[in-house]
């Protein structure tokens, strides 16, 4: 089935929305090894303890991690069935504050042998990325330089996209608007 996408693009919110959601508040994940996951994400991305479910009130256990001062933004919860599909979820992203630690990011995953999938500029959102595999196959994006959408709701031409297949390629092929100059 063929999608409009001008259709799609002229899709409008409601006016007058009783409430009004400022961003992602948490992602949790069903993982196969509640340990090797957690280790996973506290040894390899930097994630941090806030509180642990025993099995008795999660089956299978259930581990809150933070990145911020939030309690958490991403949650494990164990006895899953095995890797995942990615048909269902596609992928989480998170965002770092600068372009050096997406570099510094890839580094360190080559570093402790974690394959990578994808790493440069994508299209839209014109961000610059590392992506790879957590040990449940869920893909994860690192990420930093999304664009951002001002009041008036336009957002970057299709032909400033720029997308690159590697880091170096982003940083030296910026999109109008970019500073990649790393701080190093």
């Amino acid at each position: 089935m063929a999608i409009d996408v001008e259709k799609l693009k002229g899709t409008q919110t409601p006016t007058g929305m009783p409430f009004q959601i400022r961003k992602l508040g948490h992602v949790v994940l069903q993982v196969s090894d509640l340990e090797r996951s957690l280790d996973f994400y506290a040894q390899i991305l930097g994630f941090q303890v806030s509180d642990v479910y025993p099995e008795e009130m999660m089956p299978g256990g259930m581990v809150f991690l933070r990145c911020n001062t939030d309690h958490h933004s991403l949650a494990l919860v164990g006895a899953g069935k095995g890797e995942a599909r990615n048909i269902e979820l596609h992928h989480v992203a998170f965002e770092v504050a600068t372009l050096d630690e997406v570099v510094r990011a890839r580094d360190h995953l080559r570093a402790r042998n974690v394959p990578i999938d994808f790493e440069g500029r994508r299209r839209a959102g014109c961000q610059i990325a590392v992506e790879f595999r957590d040990p449940d196959n869920h893909s994860i994006e690192i990420y930093w330089g999304v664009d951002q959408v001002g009041t008036d709701g336009r957002v970057r031409p299709s032909s400033q996209w720029r997308g690159a297949k590697t880091l170096e390629e982003a940083i030296a092929n910026p999109v109008p608007g970019q500073d990649t100059r790393l701080r190093r």
